[in-house]
């Protein structure tokens, strides 16, 4: 039993060491969490399917943040093509199928403020405004209008600055 208890302490040392000592970093604990809370608070908005967009945000265009749900940002390049939105993801955690992909567009600006990518199957009657793919897969990618005064916030933004190409 001793031995059960070291090894999970040393686990949960290993974890917080893994997390930023800075409170407002995006690997911090307090930004994780906050973060997925956020996740959570934008698939309950979107299940209503009140908020949901018919068409892409229009200046959704070139380099965007992008991130997995439990994930730091990452890059993802847009272009606009005859079938919608076409997006390429350049970050760790992509999932396979089932998942889906949110363009959130902050409700009191009209702002595209990135994408949100979720491991979860999607909803089969939405508006699909395109794809966005990794090197793995390929999901669908909705839009909708998100309350971003309650989803991010000065001290945890949901996106970080996206990550130069010349960095990756």
């Amino acid at each position: 039993m001793p031995k059960l208890l070291w090894t999970r302490a040393g686990l949960l040392a290993l974890a917080f060491a893994a997390c930023s000592r800075d409170r407002n970093s995006e690997n911090s604990m307090f930004c994780g969490l906050q973060a997925i809370a956020s996740g959570n608070r934008v698939i309950e908005r979107f299940q209503l399917g009140t908020t949901v967009m018919e068409v892409a945000p229009p200046d959704m265009i070139g380099t965007v943040p992008a991130r997995v749900v439990g994930h730091g940002t990452a890059r993802a390049l847009v272009a606009r093509g005859e079938q919608g939105i076409v997006a390429g993801y350049e970050g760790a955690g992509f999932p396979a199928q089932p998942g889906f992909a949110l363009a959130l567009v902050d409700d009191s600006t009209e702002v595209f403020r990135g994408i949100l990518i979720y491991e979860a199957d999607g909803p089969a009657d939405y508006p699909q405004i395109g794809t966005l793919s990794s090197t793995e897969s390929t999901l669908p990618l909705y839009a909708m209008r998100a309350p971003w005064a309650q989803i991010s916030t000065a001290e945890c933004p949901l996106f970080r600055v996206v990550p130069d190409s010349s960095t990756n």
